[in-house]
């Protein structure tokens, strides 16, 4: 059964088999558009909404089945833009079973407040968030760049208290 997207998502680039955004091998999609401006930020082309190309959720969604490994949205801040990726999210979910990390710079409390963002969040299996802090960066760290951004398993975390995953 095909279903018809109506949502496109502003892409940078795709990585594909990249250890570094997640565990495991991933396909990694780097959104454009991020108003976190983060000072030290390693992506600061991603800031502008306007980057990348747009490409349709169907055509991400086949690019993900082709690759055959997790996924991780990135960017950018996925979750500035939420509407594609709950969509694509969906697909994901229902389709195969791959795991989605997502990264974003909002807190996990602050995404639960706003539906759409609450909704991508209960679609992924683990978000990382918290703006990168220049001052806390710590390069002994596993999939994040500061001391204060957060690895949280989403399925654990949803009833209340936090729950962070150990890397």
């Amino acid at each position: 059964m095909t279903v018809s997207s109506t949502n496109s998502i502003r892409i940078l680039d795709i990585k594909y088999g990249t250890s570094v955004d997640g565990i495991g091998l991933r396909t990694s999609l780097y959104t454009a558009g991020c108003e976190h401006h983060c000072m030290g930020c390693h992506n600061p082309q991603s800031w502008s909404e306007d980057g990348g190309q747009s490409v349709t959720v169907e055509e991400l969604f086949r690019e993900i089945v082709e690759a055959d490994m997790n996924v991780t949205f990135t960017g950018g801040d996925p979750m500035l833009h939420p509407e594609g990726f709950i969509e694509l999210a969906r697909m994901i979910k229902q389709r195969t079973d791959k795991t989605i990390w997502c990264y974003t710079g909002y807190l996990f409390e602050e995404l639960l407040k706003h539906p759409l963002r609450r909704e991508l969040v209960e679609l992924c299996d683990v978000i990382v968030d918290g703006r990168y802090v220049e001052a806390e960066r710590d390069l002994s760290l596993h999939f994040r760049g500061s001391r204060n951004q957060r690895i949280i398993d989403v399925a654990k975390s949803l009833s209340g208290e936090i729950c962070l995953l150990e890397c």
